[in-house]
């Protein structure tokens, strides 16, 4: 009789009337991986492995939300124009300093000449101010001046333009010419008074106009009484009358 072998591999424990093992698959879980059964690594080099996804690769703010590279994105564009805007800021500032005083500052050397050159400023418009003043102060007395010598000029002129004759016809008479324009005309009544302060009364007198607006007057007078009248005295006397008159009556 023949005797039957017993199965090859019995030792092992190896099952040879399993025909599914090379069928059989491993999904390993989140911290499992091939090379934690390295006595199946011959069985599933052959096989296709699962590869493990990280859900935590792109995370969301919410349902809908954006995600962090967009919101990283526009904090980044923010502070682009926020920059941007400051460095506008110090460059309008830079262009108020002085132009040889503006080449190649940086913000914190801007800041502080800003700082220096105000305080120069106002010392600068202080003495303007000052300037100002003393330039005003002699602009008036410079007016006040001008005014006296063009009231000066005017008396002057009514002055000449005033002529008072005094002639003498005999120790108790006088004939008496007066010259003058009509804008500076001063009454007779005025006139009269004066010459009556000085003991000279009328015995006769008569007007007329000139066609080029000036008024004549010739008075005859006689001195009551023993008067010593001086031609030349009485005929200053007259004139003073108009002077005065016209600054009382300008």
């Amino acid at each position: 009789m023949v005797a039957f072998c017993p199965p090859m591999f019995q030792g092992y424990g190896w099952s040879l009337e399993d025909p599914i093992i090379n069928e059989q698959s491993y999904i390993f879980g989140e911290s499992e991986t091939a090379e934690s059964f390295p006595y199946l690594s011959p069985i599933l080099s052959d096989q296709p492995q699962l590869i493990k996804f990280n859900h935590s690769a792109t995370s969301f703010t919410g349902y809908g939300g954006e995600p962090d590279t967009v919101k990283k994105l526009n904090h980044n564009a923010s502070e682009r124009d926020r920059r941007r805007k400051i460095n506008n800021l110090y460059s309008s500032l830079r262009s108020l300093l002085p132009p040889d005083q503006t080449k190649k500052l940086s913000i914190p050397a801007t800041v502080s000449r800003v700082l220096k050159y105000i305080p120069e400023l106002q010392q600068q418009v202080e003495k303007l101010v000052q300037k100002k003043q003393e330039l005003l102060k002699t602009k008036s007395k410079q007016d006040d001046m001008i005014i006296n010598q063009a009231n000066q000029r005017t008396r002057t002129h009514q002055r000449f333009s005033i002529a008072v004759s005094v002639n003498r016809v005999n120790n108790t008479e006088f004939i008496i010419q007066i010259s003058t324009s009509k804008i500076h005309q001063t009454p007779l009544s005025q006139i009269l008074l004066s010459l009556h302060e000085e003991g000279l009364f009328l015995m006769n007198s008569s007007s007329f106009k000139s066609s080029n607006d000036r008024v004549f007057h010739n008075l005859h007078l006689q001195v009551k009484g023993t008067v010593n009248i001086e031609c030349e005295a009485l005929r200053q006397k007259l004139l003073s009358l108009y002077e005065e008159r016209e600054s009382m009556f300008p």
